[in-house]
C-alpha cells in the first residue's frame, strides 16, 4: 500500500506547477489563408501580425508583399511552416482539409464559416478578440454598420427596386452566396433567387438559365471566382436578349476582390459597387 503523500508534499507539486504556467500570449504570427482576414487585421491596426497570405490578396497594399502560402483549395504546407505562425486562420468548409493538415502538423488552426452580413460582422469581432484588440474590433463593426445603414437610407429613396440576377460562376451558373445576396437587398434591388442564395455550398445555388430568364432580372451582375467575365457570353445565352438587363445594356462585371470574399470589402466597396449599378437602373440613368 502506498504511504500517503504528505500535505506538504501536496503544497510543494502544485506551489511549482503554479509557478510554471503562464497565461498564454495573443498570437503575434498570423498566416492567414484568404484574404477577408488579413483586410481585418489591417484595419484594426495589427496589420504586422501576418505573415503569410493568400495568392489572391490584393488589399491593401502593404499586405501584397507578404509571402504567398496558398491558392483557396490548395496549401503550400512547407510554406506555411516556414513562416512560423502561432495561429493559421482559414475560411469554410472548402478550407477543411487545409486546417485539418495544418492541425495534424502542429499548428493551431480557427476556421471561420460566415455566410451573411451578421456573422461577417461577427468575424471582425471575433478576430478582434483573437488579437486583444477587442475595443477597435467593435469601432469597426460600428463603422460599416453605420455605412450599410446609410446605404439602405438611400436605396429606400429610389423610384423602385430593380429585379437582380448575380452569379459567381457560369458553367454551371452559381447564384450569389447569401451575403451577396443581402447587400444587394440593401443596395435597393431585389434579388430574383431568394432562396437558392442561402444554400451553403456552391452545388446548392446552381440555376438553370431557363430560371434566370424566367424571373426577368432588370440588372445582371456576375463575379466570377478565379477568371474574368465574358459579358458578351452572359447576352448571348439563350433567353438572355428578352431580359430587361440585357436589352437595356445593364450586364455588368464586379471584382471578386470586392464582393466574393466575406469581410470589410463587401461591405464596403462591394455594396458601394453594386447600390450605384442599382440606382442607375432605378432612375433610368
Amino acid at each position: 500500500m502506498n504511504a500517503p503523500i504528505a500535505a506538504a508534499e501536496v503544497e510543494l507539486s502544485t506551489a511549482r506547477i503554479l509557478a510554471s504556467t503562464k497565461v498564454p500570449s495573443r498570437p503575434r504570427r498570423i498566416a492567414c489563408l484568404t484574404e477577408e482576414t488579413v483586410e481585418i487585421l489591417y484595419r484594426l491596426g495589427a496589420g504586422d501580425l501576418v505573415v503569410g497570405v493568400s495568392k489572391y490578396v490584393v488589399r491593401p497594399r502593404e499586405a501584397t508583399t507578404k509571402p504567398r502560402l496558398c491558392a483557396f483549395v490548395k496549401a503550400d504546407y512547407e510554406a506555411v511552416e516556414a513562416v512560423r505562425p502561432d495561429l493559421v486562420l482559414c475560411f469554410s468548409d472548402l478550407q477543411a482539409g487545409i486546417a485539418a493538415e495544418c492541425a495534424r502538423r502542429g499548428m493551431t488552426v480557427v476556421v471561420f464559416n460566415q455566410r451573411s452580413v451578421a456573422e461577417i460582422l461577427g468575424v471582425v469581432r471575433a478576430v478582434g478578440a483573437l488579437v486583444g484588440l477587442e475595443e477597435r474590433a467593435c469601432t469597426l463593426v460600428d463603422d460599416l454598420c453605420d455605412h450599410l445603414t446609410a446605404v439602405a437610407e438611400a436605396a429606400a429613396r429610389l423610384p423602385c427596386r430593380p429585379r437582380v440576377h448575380f452569379e459567381e460562376w457560369d458553367d454551371p451558373l452559381i447564384t450569389a452566396i447569401r451575403w451577396v445576396a443581402e447587400l444587394v437587398e440593401i443596395a435597393g434591388g431585389t434579388y430574383v433567387h431568394p432562396t437558392r442564395c442561402l444554400g451553403a455550398a456552391a452545388k446548392d445555388r446552381v440555376v438553370p438559365l431557363d430560371e434566370v430568364v424566367a424571373a426577368q432580372p432588370d440588372v445582371i451582375l456576375a463575379s466570377w471566382c478565379g477568371k474574368p467575365v465574358r459579358l458578351d457570353a452572359i447576352r448571348g445565352r439563350p433567353g438572355f436578349g428578352d431580359t430587361p438587363a440585357v436589352r437595356a445594356g445593364r450586364v455588368h462585371e464586379i471584382s471578386p476582390s470586392t464582393i466574393l470574399q466575406p469581410g470589410p470589402a463587401a461591405l464596403g466597396d462591394g455594396l458601394d459597387a453594386i447600390h450605384a449599378l442599382i440606382t442607375a437602373a432605378a432612375i433610368g440613368r
